[in-house]
């Protein structure tokens, strides 16, 4: 399968064509919040900062972003989506798709850094974002979609038709120490 219909040309501000939004989940967003893929100039929109309540994102200047976003776009497999409201961004979340040679060299779905902002929390839109990550990767011809979160998290998560599946395993480097 090909994510190719879904990819944007390079100087498009879209990481992705918006024809890969669910019509359904707009419709189910509350009034006023539009759930869109991310633009070129969602640094100035608030997007490090909504991500910043999730974890460390560190000093991210615009140009930083504009290069990372230039390279995610170029790669083809990441998509962020948004949820704006107001001409901010108050909620995002991030599939990647991964190609694999299991599963016919299928494809599978990673959800991460699901975040909505503190001030805009209660009205579902977490749920909103993983609906549409869920969706993005069934279109887009993932076998599976999974996700690593925190324990007290878990409950969300079973409330958006995932299940806990296996173990998340890690091991985080000290980036001053690689030489």
């Amino acid at each position: 399968m090909t994510n190719f219909p879904y990819l944007t040309e390079q100087n498009d501000p879209y990481l992705f064509s918006p024809k890969l939004i669910s019509q359904e989940v707009l419709a189910a967003l509350p009034d006023g919040y539009v759930l869109r893929p991310l633009k070129r100039d969602d640094y100035n929109k608030g997007f490090i900062e909504v991500l910043g309540q999730l974890s460390v994102t560190g000093q991210t200047s615009q140009d930083v972003f504009e290069e990372r976003f230039d390279v995610m776009k170029q790669l083809g497999c990441y998509y962020l989506v948004c949820i704006e409201s107001l001409g901010e961004v108050v909620a995002c979340a991030t599939l990647i798709v991964e190609h694999k040679f299991l599963h016919n060299c299928g494809q599978s779905g990673h959800i991460e850094d699901v975040v909505v902002s503190d001030t805009q929390r209660g009205k579902k839109l977490g749920k909103r974002l993983i609906d549409q990550l869920t969706y993005m990767a069934q279109v887009l011809g993932c076998y599976k979609v999974i996700l690593n979160c925190k324990e007290h998290n878990i409950p969300f998560y079973e409330k958006c038709d995932l299940q806990v599946a296996q173990v998340q395993m890690s091991n985080y480097f000290d980036r001053k120490n690689i030489k």
